[in-house]
């Protein structure tokens, strides 16, 4: 590799940016520090560290030069806030999504033509870890789809329904009628189980013992994955997101969600988890299968046939309640 690319490739951005031969004006935010908590390993949960932004976006000459006009200008409060904005979404295992998330917000301004985003780690070794992409407008129309955009559409976008099943619903002769009776909804279901009644191993640390009662539950929730085929056992969006769009019964297994979490619930009660997960989904309705728990919000039903009667054929009025922002909906 020649001596010249070498440079272009490690050194400032705007010199990698100059080195495509556009001829495009760039804006930059450099050596934006934040300290967050991000990465995959064991060792970088609850610890924040340093990350170091480095944002180049390249747009068309704009006439704000000649007109001395702030607001004909690409603004680098639009680079900041782009930042601020991914970071605020959720807690992030790998620099490449930040930095893909960040392009995708970027360039949803039609302006910018081409964004270099570098992002360093700089407390995991002496020097400095880091990721660096390209990412620009597709030819063919001069638009991008982002790669983490929200559908404008609430409605674009299934909300599950959500069932609780406690513990003595699990155990009791009826489980396979509850089961039945979901299956039947016709709708896009999550169910949410209870913990063993085991007591639990505890060590005397807040972020190892809130991990143990995480990982009894997901014991209960392959439990019932293997008593039943249809149930299915999730761990993140992605796989919630399809199993929503192609009928599976999903059953929740939360550690990876509410670890990754950036608004951590209060409590890992497995009940409270069950609301938490409603309201982060903006779930059509939470519905504790047999009773045994409550939680505010949420509607107990007695049997499997009382689940079918009260809610098979209330689809069209669920879009309505969240359409108008019903029990789980997010405020705007």
């Amino acid at each position: 590799m020649a001596e010249g690319a070498i440079r272009a490739a490690l050194g400032p951005l705007e010199e990698r940016a100059a080195a495509t031969g556009t001829e495009l004006d760039r804006i930059s935010v450099r050596d934006l520090v934040l300290a967050l908590e991000i990465g995959a390993f064991q060792a970088e949960r609850g610890v924040p560290q340093r990350v170091r932004f480095n944002v180049v976006v390249e747009h068309a000459p704009l006439p704000a030069a000649q007109d001395d006009d702030v607001d004909k200008v690409l603004s680098y409060d639009m680079i900041v806030e782009a930042i601020e904005g991914v970071l605020a979404e959720e807690r992030f295992n790998l620099l490449e999504t930040v930095a893909e998330r960040i392009a995708a917000r970027i360039l949803l301004d039609p302006r910018a033509e081409r964004v270099f985003i570098r992002i360093e780690k700089l407390d995991r070794v002496p020097g400095a870890l880091g990721i660096e992409i390209m990412r620009s407008r597709l030819p063919r129309d001069g638009r991008i789809a982002p790669l983490a955009a929200r559908p404008s559409d609430p409605l674009a976008r299934p909300h599950p329904f959500v069932v609780f099943l406690p513990r003595r619903t699990l155990a009791g002769p009826d489980l396979r009628r509850w089961i039945d009776a979901i299956a039947d909804l016709g709708r896009p279901t999550v169910i949410c189980v209870d913990a063993p009644g085991l007591p639990l191993p505890g060590a005397g640390q807040p972020l190892a013992d809130r991990r143990i009662a995480l990982l009894a539950i997901e014991q209960m929730a392959w439990k019932l994955a293997g008593q039943d085929r249809r149930c299915v056992v999730v761990d993140s969006r992605t796989e919630i997101d399809w199993a929503m769009k192609h009928g599976q019964i999903s059953v929740w297994a939360p550690s990876k969600i509410v670890l990754d979490a950036r608004d951590k619930p209060a409590s890992v009660a497995p009940v409270d988890l069950a609301r938490w997960f409603s309201e982060r989904f903006e779930a059509e309705a939470l519905v504790i299968a047999g009773g045994g728990s409550s939680v505010p919000g949420a509607e107990v039903i007695a049997r499997p046939g009382e689940l079918t009667e009260r809610f098979a054929a209330d689809v069209d009025g669920a879009r309505e309640d969240r359409r108008r922002g019903g029990s789980f909906g997010r405020a705007e």
